[in-house]
C-alpha cells in the first residue's frame, strides 16, 4: 500500500536549514566541492549540531504524539538537500543521532530538490540558501530562508509559531498600496474594504495544515478539560487600527485562525518577539528579523513588492 501524503501536514527542509553547516560550507567556498567531499566523509561519524530550523521541526514532528493511530502521522518531514547521496550520509546520521523521525529524503548534487513540492504535497520548503528560496517562491511554491543563528531550545512540548501577515499568509495587495501612497492612504484603503478578504499568500496553507492539528487538539480538551494545548499561532503584524479589522475578517473568509495577534502599527517587533518567544516567525521583510534573528528562530519569505530586485 502506498504512503499516503494527502492528509498529512508536510514540509520539506533543507540540510542547511535544520543543522549548523558553517565549518563544511567554509570547506566548499574555500577550497571547493573535492575538498569537500572528502571532509563530509571523513566526518561522516561526526554529527552535526542543530541549525535554526532544528527546535521547529523537532516540536513539529512531536505532534505526531497527538494521532490516533500510529501508521498515520499528522505530520511529515522531508529531507530536501543539494548534497549528493554520498555526502548526504552525514545528514541522516546526524538526523538519527538527534532521535528526529525523519526517514525521507531527496539528494539531487548541486541542484535544489524544491521543484518537487507539489509531487510530495509539501505546504513548506525551509533553507539557508536565498537563491534557492527565491527561485522557489517565484515558481509558486512556499519557501522560506532562515535567519540567524540556532536559537537555545527550552525545554517542553508547545510550539509556538508566530507569522507576519501580507506578503505571508496573505499576498501583497495592500503592501502595495502603502508602498505607492504611503500609510494614509493604505488604512483609507483597508478600512474600505474590511469585507473583502484578501488573496492567499504562500503560507496560507501550511497555517490550514497546523489549524488541522490544533482541531484535534480541542477535541482532547472536550473530552479532558484539563489537557495543555501545545500548539499556539500568532500574527505579528505592522498593521493598526483602522487597518486590523480587515486582517480578522479576511481569516474568517478562509476558514483558518489564529490564537493571537498584535497589531504593532510601527513599535519594533522583536520587542514582542522576545517575550512570545515563538520557534519560528515568519516575515517578508528581512528588517524585521534580522534584531532579533539570533534569539527568534526567524524565516524571511522573499515574496512581494518589498522583495523585488536581486537578492541581498
Amino acid at each position: 500500500m502506498a504512503y499516503d501524503l494527502e492528509q498529512m501536514l508536510v514540509v520539506g527542509v533543507a540540510s542547511s536549514a535544520l543543522f549548523d553547516l558553517a565549518e563544511a560550507d567554509k570547506v566548499f567556498q574555500e577550497s571547493g566541492e573535492s575538498k569537500y567531499r572528502e571532509y563530509q566523509e571523513e566526518h561522516t561519524a561526526t554529527p552535526l549540531d542543530p541549525g535554526v530550523a532544528f527546535p521547529f521541526i523537532k516540536r513539529l514532528l512531536s505532534l505526531n504524539g497527538l494521532s490516533a493511530e500510529a501508521d498515520s502521522p499528522l505530520v511529515e518531514v522531508i529531507v530536501l538537500s543539494k548534497n549528493d547521496p554520498e555526502t548526504g550520509l552525514r545528514v541522516m546520521r546526524s538526523i538519527s543521532h538527534h532521535n528526529l523521525p525523519i526517514t525521507r529524503a531527496i539528494f539531487m548534487q548541486g541542484r535544489s530538490p524544491y521543484q518537487y513540492m507539489d509531487a510530495l504535497n509539501m505546504s513548506l520548503f525551509l533553507s539557508q540558501n536565498e537563491k534557492d528560496v527565491r527561485v522557489a517562491i517565484e515558481r509558486g511554491f512556499a519557501a522560506g530562508q532562515v535567519l540567524g543563528s540556532p536559537a537555545a531550545d527550552q525545554s517542553g512540548t508547545d510550539l509556538r509559531i508566530a507569522f507576519d501577515f501580507d506578503g505571508v499568509l496573505a499576498d501583497d495587495s495592500s503592501e502595495m498600496v502603502m508602498q505607492a501612497k504611503g500609510l494614509a492612504a493604505f488604512h483609507d484603503n483597508e478600512s474600505t474594504r474590511i469585507n473583502e478578504p484578501l488573496p492567499e499568500g504562500k503560507l496560507s496553507e501550511f497555517l490550514r495544515g497546523i489549524n488541522r492539528i490544533q482541531d484535534l487538539e480541542e477535541a482532547l480538551v472536550e473530552h479532558d478539560k484539563t489537557y495543555n494545548r501545545r500548539v499556539h499561532v500568532s500574527i505579528v503584524t505592522a498593521r493598526n487600527a483602522p487597518s486590523h479589522e480587515r486582517v480578522v475578517r479576511t481569516l474568517q473568509s478562509w476558514g483558518v485562525r489564529v490564537n493571537d495577534a498584535f497589531f504593532l502599527g510601527g513599535i519594533e517587533k522583536a520587542r514582542v518577539l522576545r517575550v512570545l518567544r515563538p520557534h519560528i516567525f515568519f516575515d517578508d521583510q528581512r528588517k524585521h528579523l534580522e534584531i532579533s534573528a539570533d534569539e527568534v528562530p526567524s524565516v524571511h519569505v522573499p515574496f512581494g513588492v518589498v522583495n523585488n530586485g536581486a537578492p541581498k
